[in-house]
């Protein structure tokens, strides 16, 4: 079976590191991007540099027609997804909830809890042997801060992602018998640049002394628990949560 991955806010970050180890690993890629044009051409062109096929799609997964319009052109130009990485994810500013307006909260949730279910949607009516396909792995991206609450910064983050956790454990069950594995890594503190979004580029630093390994993580370390939970390697993995968290 070819291998075709979609990974959802690939232009940098985890996404980025997922989509080039992905690539090593012999997957044909779709870079998805929002904003950064620039910086997700210039990861599929990496990838395309060292032997291997990848393309770049825009669209916010936040909004049901360009995930649609997504998928279509992962059909047109590779064929149909066998891995899905739902990855794209924001933060907002750090914030005490008392301060949050419904704005602020419908945008984080549509990014990180309605793009991944829209996105994996999709890829199920790809996968499903149900529905004439030959079956897959989703991962999809949560954070530690699910379990740890994010408090005095990110609670809204930290919930859509406690939702993530729900939504991978319930759809891994839904989804079983008809080929399709479903699982979840939940990054720490991770040495990417989300942390400028959140208003603190330098949170990593700061944080780092509450990690057991005294360390931020990096993108890749992410990015390799991600391709094994893909893998054939982890074949009876389904609606695990693997934390890669320099063990917190």
């Amino acid at each position: 079976m070819k291998k075709i991955m979609v990974i959802t806010g690939g232009s940098r970050g985890i996404g980025a590191a997922t989509a080039r180890l992905g690539a090593a690993s012999g997957y044909a890629v779709c870079v998805n991007y929002r904003h950064n044009k620039t910086a997700a051409l210039a990861v599929v062109e990496e990838i395309v540099r060292g032997g291997g096929k990848a393309i770049a799609v825009a669209g916010d997964v936040g909004n049901e027609s360009d995930v649609v319009h997504l998928f279509e052109q992962v059909d047109q130009q590779l064929g149909p997804v066998t891995a899905l990485v739902n990855n794209a994810g924001i933060l907002e500013t750090q914030m005490r909830v008392e301060k949050m307006d419904a704005a602020r909260l419908g945008r984080v949730l549509a990014v990180n809890v309605i793009g991944s279910f829209l996105c994996a949607r999709e890829a199920i009516r790809r996968m499903s042997t149900r529905q004439g396909g030959l079956g897959g792995a989703i991962v999809n991206v949560s954070s530690i801060a699910a379990r740890l609450g994010a408090p005095n910064e990110y609670v809204d983050y930290a919930a859509a992602k406690g939702a993530i956790d729900s939504f991978t454990i319930g759809l891994a069950s839904e989804v079983a018998a008809e080929g399709i594995r479903v699982n979840a890594v939940r990054p720490g503190v991770i040495n990417t640049e989300i942390h400028a979004s959140g208003g603190e580029p330098g949170r990593v630093e700061r944080v780092k002394s509450a990690v057991p390994m005294q360390r931020g993580g990096e993108a890749e370390e992410v990015a390799r628990a991600i391709l094994w939970l893909l893998s054939d390697e982890a074949s009876y993995a389904s609606g695990a949560l693997l934390d890669v968290t320099g063990g917190r």
